[in-house]
């Protein structure tokens, strides 16, 4: 069964694939209705290969990683994903609303790694659109988009299907 998320607001199948399920920590080919989910360290070890390779890619950064570093090849990513190793990591908000606002990234910015229902409003109004949360969590989640409707401070609303009142 395919992995569960929260997209834009609603529950759905993901139509994405990390290498490490694939089982091919080499595949470079394959399905382009199936996109691969690169590391940063795998993206960055064959690069030229990844650059070249016929399938829709996506990468995920840890907490350490730059986001700038990312920035000239930003164009041939549908998906970046920031991990969350820990409720108290919070470098991945910063990194999702330099990829927004700063870079411009247009594309999937996934939450990943430990990703609560408590997280979801913050998370999309730094640009997040897209969240794995625990399969217990998931099917009430898109309610903590609407926890609140006026804000006080600028941000990018990015990945809230309801923009917030500015008071």
């Amino acid at each position: 069964m395919p992995r569960q998320l929260l997209r834009d607001g609603r529950v759905v199948a993901d139509d994405w694939t990390y290498l490490a399920e694939t089982g091919n920590e080499t595949a470079a080919s394959g399905s382009d209705a199936t996109g691969l989910i690169l590391t940063f360290d795998q993206w960055l070890g064959d690069k030229a290969k990844w650059l070249e390779a016929a399938v829709r890619l996506g990468v995920v950064l840890s907490p350490v990683h730059k986001v700038e570093t990312l920035a000239p090849d930003l164009s041939r990513f549908e998906l970046i994903g920031a991990e969350f190793p820990g409720p108290s990591e919070g470098r991945g908000y910063t990194q999702g609303r330099l990829l927004r606002e700063r870079y411009g990234f247009i594309g999937e910015l996934r939450a990943t790694g430990y990703v609560r229902r408590d997280q979801l409003f913050f998370l999309a109004r730094c640009g997040f659109n897209s969240f794995e949360l625990p399969a217990g969590e998931i099917e009430d989640a898109s309610s903590a988009f609407s926890t609140f409707s006026a804000e006080y401070q600028p941000s990018n609303d990015a990945g809230l299907a309801l923009k917030l009142q500015r008071r």
